[in-house]
């Protein structure tokens, strides 16, 4: 049985009257990652793009809240977080510190209807062992496995409403192909999303170094 469907129970029985009033509202939006130090080609190819694209309706995620998705946990009550984090160190406990390359420039979605906009990513599979490492471990503590393939990716932006699909498509494959920057992968984190109106704000809760 899962930690969701658990707390699904509990809320639906008299036991939800023995929780801690504080409990029983506290949720937090989690996911887990890797964060991203944008160079200076990194930023030139971002903000390069941003400003060809400025008169498309994009919503341009931060270069400080750029980030590879390991695991997005969603709304999660807090007093299961000492077990993720537990999931999470078990999971950074068996991997070692690796170096991956950012490069190449595409999107989500089809070009009739984009969706996002993303950087792309590449190493010897050390990211996508990580990425299962962590869906196991959590799955053990009793979280659900996500049955979605993991696709490696960094978003920059995401898409709205594109007045020249043409155009857009042009810029795109003008950058298409091209190198950004390595990065070196010591450590992930465990964050929480907070949802504003001028976009999310990303917190650490946890790090987890990886041996």
């Amino acid at each position: 049985m899962n930690l969701q469907y658990k707390m699904k129970e509990i809320l639906q029985s008299d036991d939800y009257l023995s929780l801690p009033a504080y409990l029983c509202y506290l949720m937090k939006r989690l996911f887990a990652a890797i964060k991203i130090h944008p160079g200076e080609a990194f930023l030139g190819r971002y903000f390069s793009l941003k400003n060809k694209l400025k008169n498309e309706k994009i919503k341009w995620v931060d270069p400080e809240n750029i980030h590879i998705t390991l695991r997005f946990i969603g709304e999660t009550p807090e007093h299961h977080i000492p077990a993720i984090v537990v999931a999470l160190r078990q999971a950074a406990h068996v991997f070692s510190a690796y170096e991956l390359s950012l490069s190449d420039t595409g999107i989500f979605g089809s070009s009739y209807k984009p969706r996002v906009i993303w950087f792309g990513l590449h190493d010897k599979g050390e990211t996508a062992d990580l990425a299962e490492k962590i869906l196991s471990e959590l799955e053990n503590t009793g979280f659900e496995r996500d049955r979605q393939n993991f696709v490696p990716h960094l978003t920059v932006g995401r898409i709205k409403h594109l007045e020249n699909k043409k155009y857009f498509q042009e810029v795109i494959d003008k950058y298409r192909e091209s190198f950004l920057q390595k990065e070196e992968v010591t450590e992930f984190h465990l964050f929480e999303s907070i949802l504003r109106s001028q976009g999310p704000e990303y917190h650490i809760i946890e790090s987890f170094k990886l041996i």
